[in-house]
């Protein structure tokens, strides 16, 4: 389980595809630190599994099923991503609650400078939209935010300097492509009333 707390951002040193499924070695910096094979690691928001652990660089794979529900079949040489190691049981809970199990990919629609702050719009699939209501929680490439706004596209979210200087928005452009995850408790509330009918 992850909080949406972005620990570090790292760079794709290598992007390729190996036996039908595709390998990213990423520079981590001193993310790597005690990290070994097995371990699981979110990149923009995706869990996947740490496969070999060499210095500061880990390398992660992804299958068929994680490229079509995430933007990773999209990084190149040089991108940057977004990393978060699981909470410890023993650590504190930040953010919300992030599996890292993405449920789609979302389009920035625009953003708009508002004082020190930006007001992002990202446009989702509408099986995801039902599950955000305003002030509810989303992570967008893996951060916790808060949802401020719904329309019958999308929603917006309002991000301070310090998320913006830690994470990937500071250079999101509109018509970029975003890992969504809607919040679980959500998700297993629609489960339950289904049950129940």
């Amino acid at each position: 389980m992850f909080t949406g707390i972005v620990e570090a951002m790292g760079v794709v040193a290598e992007a390729e595809e190996v036996g039908g499924k595709r390998r990213l070695l990423l520079e981590v910096g001193g993310l790597a630190a005690g990290m070994r094979a097995g371990d699981s690691v979110a990149v923009n928001g995706v869990c996947l599994t740490a496969v070999e652990v060499t210095g500061s660089r880990v390398a992660v794979e992804a299958v068929d099923e994680t490229l079509a529900r995430s933007n990773l079949g999209l990084l190149r040489q040089g991108a940057r991503v977004n990393l978060e190691r699981p909470m410890r049981a023993d650590g504190r809970f930040d953010g919300h609650i992030v599996q890292g199990h993405v449920d789609g990919v979302g389009t920035v629609r625009s953003i708009e400078t508002e004082g020190a702050s930006i007001r992002l719009w990202v446009d989702a699939p509408p099986a995801l939209l039902r599950y955000l209501a305003e002030k509810g929680s989303v992570a967008v490439d893996g951060v916790s935010l808060t949802v401020s706004g719904v329309d019958r596209a999308g929603f917006e979210v309002v991000l301070i300097p310090h998320t913006l200087e830690v994470t990937l928005f500071g250079s999101r452009r509109p018509g970029d492509a975003v890992n969504l995850e809607a919040d679980v408790i959500a998700k297993y509330v629609e489960r339950l009333l289904e049950e129940g009918r």
